[in-house]
């Protein structure tokens, strides 16, 4: 058993999944991620990588092959934020993001609480009151990280959020995220196409080969843990960023 409010683990062998029409998505994944550790997701378009995020969000279940998620069965251990910030339009900032906690029947005054304090954390205390309609898309994918991060997750499974936001807004929200990750010690599991965004957020990126996918990299980023906005022109960033990329040319990228 984990241990409560612990960060949760992931161990999966043999996984894999098969779509109708005999389409194999996954197949033999084997994978480890550990309590507390940030793993960046590659591989090309269309090789399996948001289905096996959709498996370790119980979204969805595996064909073959095992898949542990240690103390995920808790309420709120678990959490998603998608590429679609998905905000109720009549509800606002805060109100999307205590949403959650209304549904898990937390009460009124705690919900609220807890609310506007993830608002705050994601830099957007100003625009509590406003409507998804006023947001920016970058404030929108903001409101939807504190949405996730509301419940105190121990698990936090992201499926390209940044992807189509522009280059300067999709850093700043690199800086959010890992500041979030460093402020709750929890795992985080993160799919993006760019490589220099799995190089600046994670502690170790796995790339997946074409479909069906299975891992064929599992590279440790030698960056240091705090990480600013100069890194990107550093020498030892660029050495990342080829170590990633000739990993995307062996999966058949």
């Amino acid at each position: 058993m984990a241990t409560p409010g612990a960060a949760i683990g992931i161990r999966a062998r043999g996984v894999r999944r098969v779509f109708p029409g005999a389409v194999t998505a996954l197949d033999g994944v084997d994978l480890d991620v550990a309590p507390g550790e940030l793993v960046a997701v590659l591989g090309p378009s269309g090789c399996g990588k948001s289905t096996l995020l959709r498996l370790l969000a119980g979204l969805d279940r595996p064909d073959g092959g095992t898949l542990e998620l240690e103390g995920a069965a808790e309420p709120g251990a678990l959490a998603c934020v998608f590429q679609d910030a998905h905000l109720l339009p009549w509800r606002s900032v805060v109100a999307n993001v205590a949403l959650p906690l209304e549904l898990a029947r937390v009460a009124r005054p705690e919900r609220l609480r807890r609310a506007r304090a993830a608002v705050e954390e994601v830099g957007l205390a100003d625009a509590a009151l406003r409507y998804p309609a006023e947001l920016s898309g970058g404030m929108r994918m903001r409101v939807s990280l504190a949405r996730a991060v509301v419940t105190r997750p121990r698990l936090l499974l992201l499926d390209e959020p940044f992807a189509a936001l522009d280059e300067i807004t999709r850093q700043r929200l690199d800086d959010q995220l890992r500041a979030l990750h460093a402020d709750r010690a929890m795992t985080v599991v993160f799919v993006t196409h760019s490589i220099a965004e799995a190089a600046y957020l994670a502690d170790r990126a796995l790339v997946l080969s074409s479909r069906p996918a299975r891992v064929v990299v599992e590279h440790t980023l030698d960056l240091p843990r705090e990480r600013t906005s100069r890194l990107r022109a550093e020498a030892r960033f660029a050495r990342e960023l080829g170590v990633l990329m000739q990993g995307l040319e062996r999966s058949g990228a």
